[in-house]
């Protein structure tokens, strides 16, 4: 896979495919926070206003031509002050 868009448009269909049977999301409700390409290898952060704090790591592995579909639930968010 050589196309940056082609990898997002299937990195948001894998998180369909793993939510299915929780959740049908329509267009639009998935987004890309971040993605990158290294060494053959495609990795994108998708996350959704859905669900608070839900996001999903999405990575293409080139050599084996798999991808892998790891899901997160942000638990906490702690301020923590530089002290001067």
């Amino acid at each position: 896979m050589s196309d940056p868009d082609q990898f997002l448009a299937k990195a948001k269909d894998a998180v369909i495919t793993v939510e299915y049977p929780h959740y049908q999301f329509i267009p639009g409700e998935l987004y890309v926070v971040w993605f990158a390409k290294t060494l053959g290898n495609w990795k994108a952060l998708i996350s959704t206003d859905v669900w608070a704090g839900a996001y999903w790591e999405v990575t293409y592995n080139g050599a084996k031509q798999e991808t892998y579909v790891d899901t997160y639930k942000k638990l906490s968010n702690v301020a923590i002050k530089e002290q001067s």
